[in-house]
C-alpha cells in the first residue's frame, strides 16, 4: 500500500461538508484510496459500502430515503452527530444523487464516493449537487509512484535538472517497465512479464464486462470490442469517424456514441488541437489516446515511438488541459499544456528539432518549451518522462 499523490489534494477537503466522488478507469485504484482515507478518519462514526455486491444495492432499493437512513443505523451509524459514509462504485445505484442530497440536507453526513464512469457521475451530480461537491480524478500511477510500489530508493531529479548518463540509465531501467506495462497499480505489483500480462488481461475483461456489457448496455458489444483494438493501433493519430464506420459497419452516429461512451468511462482520451478559440477547437479533429501503454503493448503492434508519445500524453494529462498543434504544411507540436507550454517528443533528438520547436512557441507565443527524449541527449531545453 501506497499513498497515492491524489490524496494530497482530496485531504483539506475530508473534514468540510461538500460530497467528495474520485472518478476515473476501473482497476487504477479507487477503492484502495478510498479504504486509505476511510482508515485516515478517526472518528467511529462511518460505514463503508461496496456497491458492487448486489446485497449492499438492497440499502438503496427505498423510495423512502429515510428507510434507507434506517439502514446506515443498522449498520451502526449514530446519525445524530456527524458521520461519514463511504460508498464504493456508486454507478450501480442510478437514484444515487438525490439520495445523497436529501440525505446531506437533513443530516450532519458527509459522504465520500467512487465511480468509474465519469459521463454518468459528472451529468447527475453537476444537476444534484450544484456547488456541494468536489470531484477528483484518479489515473494510473504515476512514475513517482510507481517507483514507490517497487520500492525502488531513488531520489528523482526535477524537472529542468540536467542529468547525467548513468541517473538516467538507473532510472531508465524502472521507466522502460513502466512503459511497457503501464501504471495500473495491480500490474506493476506483479514481478514476471507472464503476470503482469495476465493482469491486463483481466483488467481489460474487467473493463470490458461490466462497464461496456452492463453500463454501456449496448446491443453490438462485439462491434465496441473491435474498434477498442483498432484505436489502439492508432494511438497517437487523428480520429477517422468516416473511416472506423466503414471498417465496423455501422454509423458514423453509432461510431461517435461508442467514442464518448470509451472516453467518459475513461479507456480513451481526445486530444483537440490548438487554437485561442474555444469553439474552432471543439470542431476540429481530434488524437485519439489510450489509458494506459500496458493495455497498448499487450494487445497492438504499435512502435514503441507511439507507445512513448502515449505514455507522455498520460503523464501531460494529469497537469492540466492537452492540446496538439499541427500547421497546413504538417509541421506540429505533439502536446501544449494549458496552452503555455509546448512539449515535442522525439526517441533522439537533434539541434534541428529544437530550433524548429523554439521558432513554432514563439509564433504561438507559447512561455517555454522543451524536447522530451527517449535515449539520453546532452542538448539543451530536453527532458525524460521520468522528469515531466
Amino acid at each position: 500500500m501506497i499513498e497515492r499523490e491524489l490524496y494530497k489534494e482530496i485531504e483539506p477537503v475530508i473534514k468540510t461538508k461538500e460530497a467528495i466522488i474520485v472518478t476515473g478507469m476501473r482497476r487504477t485504484g479507487k477503492t484502495t484510496l478510498l479504504r486509505h482515507i476511510f482508515e485516515k478518519i478517526k472518528e467511529d462514526n462511518k460505514i463503508f459500502l461496496d456497491l458492487e455486491n448486489p446485497i449492499n444495492r438492497k440499502y438503496f432499493e427505498e423510495t423512502n430515503y429515510e428507510k434507507i437512513l434506517d439502514g446506515f443505523k443498522f449498520l451502526g451509524l449514530n446519525t445524530k452527530r456527524k458521520g461519514y459514509i463511504f460508498l464504493d462504485e456508486i454507478q450501480f445505484i442510478r437514484n444515487i444523487p438525490s439520495i445523497v442530497k436529501f440525505l446531506s440536507d437533513h443530516y450532519n453526513l458527509k459522504f465520500l464516493l467512487t465511480g468509474s464512469a465519469s459521463f454518468y457521475l459528472k451529468n447527475l451530480f453537476s444537476e444534484s449537487l450544484a456547488g456541494r461537491k468536489y470531484i477528483f480524478e484518479l489515473f494510473p500511477l504515476s512514475f513517482t509512484e510507481f517507483l514507490d510500489i517497487k520500492g525502488a530508493k531513488l531520489k528523482m531529479p526535477t524537472n529542468g535538472t540536467k542529468i547525467t548518463e548513468v541517473i538516467f540509465e538507473e532510472l531508465s531501467r524502472y521507466y522502460n517497465e513502466y512503459l511497457l506495462f503501464g501504471g495500473f497499480p495491480g500490474v506493476a505489483q506483479k514481478e514476471s512479464v507472464q503476470e503482469k500480462r495476465m493482469m491486463i488481461d483481466d483488467i481489460f475483461s474487467s473493463y470490458f464486462q461490466l462497464e461496456v456489457v452492463q453500463l454501456g448496455d449496448f446491443r453490438k458489444t462485439n462491434v465496441i470490442r473491435d474498434m477498442m483494438l483498432l484505436l489502439m493501433e492508432r494511438v497517437g493519430s487523428k480520429l477517422d469517424i468516416q473511416k472506423l464506420s466503414k471498417e465496423l459497419g455501422v454509423s458514423r452516429i453509432s461510431v461517435n456514441e461508442y467514442i464518448s461512451f470509451l472516453e467518459n468511462t475513461y479507456f480513451i482520451k481526445l486530444v483537440r488541437p490548438f487554437s485561442r478559440n474555444r469553439d474552432i477547437e471543439i470542431r476540429s479533429t481530434p488524437k485519439v489516446y489510450l489509458c494506459d501503454t500496458g493495455m497498448i503493448n499487450r494487445y497492438s503492434q504499435v512502435s514503441e515511438g507511439s507507445l512513448f508519445e502515449n505514455n507522455i500524453f498520460s503523464i501531460l494529462r494529469t497537469k492540466g488541459a492537452v492540446n496538439y498543434y499541427q500547421k497546413k504544411s504538417g509541421v506540429e507540436i505533439d502536446f501544449i499544456l494549458d496552452k503555455k507550454f509546448a512539449y515535442e517528443v522525439k526517441n533522439m533528438p537533434d539541434i534541428k528539432d529544437i530550433k524548429n520547436l523554439r521558432t513554432l512557441s514563439e509564433e504561438l507565443k507559447l512561455e517555454g518549451f522543451t524536447i522530451v527524449s527517449r535515449k539520453y541527449s546532452k542538448l539543451e531545453n530536453v527532458t525524460y518522462g521520468f522528469m515531466i
